[in-house]
């Protein structure tokens, strides 16, 4: 007998010789034994920088609530610097000009803010405005790295951006009038510009005053805690892979049920 017959002999008696272990992300399959999972295209799973659309839109849209809070704050002031409107403005229990919009609750009232929220920090405004440069550019970039559906979180860090901006624009651009109330010379930045007046009757109470850029930031903030409290990350693309090339388990392989049932 030639060696090729015993050759072929050897491999009849030993059986088919079983598929080996393979897997392929940017193939198509993953087989194990008898059973083969279908899995994605490695594009598929990435969920990786988000499309240039995306980061023009958000841009688009970072640029109009800026334009939003830098037109209000410009309106209001123009219009309650003005010396017939000043005439013709009711004023506050203190003395201040103050527009109501919805009773005495709600209203239009100026405030000159050197410092932050509440009117504090107004004391280091080198750290102050410095912070808030640092946190600009910080945001943007985690704009720029946040992957596609996580809308929550992608808008409170528009917002927080937007209301960000709107205050630096303040503190590098503008020169209050000497004549408006709460006015400090020798600062070495602008005061924020705050418009919104809430007033607490029953407490004889003001909130402290603010603008469309700190409702920004206050918002934000909100849906970044609500991002957080709901789990806004994505699962990873190892993870994916993992759980789709596991699959659903059809009990043992159909050579196995063979050996068991022999």
């Amino acid at each position: 007998m030639s060696s090729s017959e015993q050759h072929d002999r050897a491999r009849s008696a030993t059986g088919p010789t079983p598929p080996s272990k393979a897997g392929s992300l940017s193939g198509v399959a993953v087989s194990s034994g008898a059973a083969t999972t279908e899995l994605p295209a490695l594009a598929d799973l990435s969920i990786g920088r988000a499309p240039l659309r995306r980061h023009v839109i958000l841009l688009v849209v970072v640029a109009l609530l800026v334009a939003l809070d830098l037109w209000s704050k410009s309106a209001v002031f123009t219009w309650f610097q003005d010396p017939e409107a000043q005439a013709a403005l009711p004023r506050s229990e203190r003395g201040h000009p103050r527009f109501p919009l919805i009773g005495e609750w709600l209203g239009f009232m100026l405030n000159l803010n050197y410092g932050a929220a509440f009117g504090k920090g107004g004391s280091m405004p080198w750290l102050l405005v410095g912070g808030r440069c640092v946190a600009a550019v910080f945001l943007t970039f985690l704009i720029y790295r946040t992957p596609t559906g996580q809308r929550v979180y992608l808008g409170a860090l528009v917002l927080i951006l937007s209301g960000a901006l709107g205050n630096l624009y303040d503190n590098f651009t503008f020169a209050p009038a000497p004549d408006l109330p709460g006015v400090q010379e020798g600062r070495p930045f602008g005061p924020v510009r705050d418009f919104i007046d809430v007033y607490f009757y029953g407490w004889d109470w003001h909130f402290p005053t603010f603008n469309v850029a700190d409702s920004c930031i206050t918002v934000g903030a909100i849906l970044l805690l609500l991002s957080g409290i709901g789990g806004g990350r994505s699962k990873a693309p190892q993870e994916l892979a993992e759980s789709s090339a596991a699959g659903p388990s059809d009990g043992p392989a159909r050579g196995e049920r063979g050996d068991a049932a022999g």
